[in-house]
């Protein structure tokens, strides 16, 4: 398979025998796991939708997260913040960061109403997985974009 498409997957569902199409949609959620591109993948499992598997997709390859894919990780981590609340809260540090680092002060309404999600969000976060809980995250993102008061007076 060469691309992920959720309406081919419908479709090719539809055609399938009773208690066939689980077995194809476990298939394809597990190939979109695996696929090249990492976004796509994502966009693909939100899409189907499959939020578990998409949040695993986002604890095992969360090194790929590219925050300037805003359009869609903002609405991914709305859809999987309730259940999936560390996944979430991975896609929100990846646009805030993208928008410091790159000093995308357009952005730093945004950013900065992602770091208020992030802050609830860690209160429902038992197991960080290696990952930096709340606090020591913000004291690192405060220590490396301290004075850029567009993004903390936002």
């Amino acid at each position: 398979m060469r691309s992920l498409s959720t309406d081919y997957l419908r479709a090719y569902i539809k055609q399938l025998p009773d208690f066939e199409d689980e077995k194809a949609a476990d298939r394809a959620c597990a190939h979109a796991r695996q696929y090249a591109s990492f976004h796509q993948a994502l966009a693909f499992l939100v899409d189907w939708p499959a939020h578990d598997a998409a949040a695993d997709l986002i604890l095992d390859r969360h090194r790929e997260l590219d925050g300037d894919h805003y359009w869609l990780l903002t609405p991914a981590a709305v859809v999987l913040d309730e259940r999936h609340p560390l996944a979430a809260t991975l896609m929100l540090r990846a646009m805030i960061g993208f928008a410091l680092d790159k000093a995308r002060f357009k952005r730093y309404r945004h950013a900065a109403r992602h770091l208020q999600n992030c802050e609830y969000q860690s209160a429902r976060i038992d197991d960080w997985s290696g990952h930096p809980n709340h606090e020591t995250w913000l004291a690192d993102l405060k220590l490396r974009h301290g004075r850029k008061s567009g993004f903390w007076n936002a």
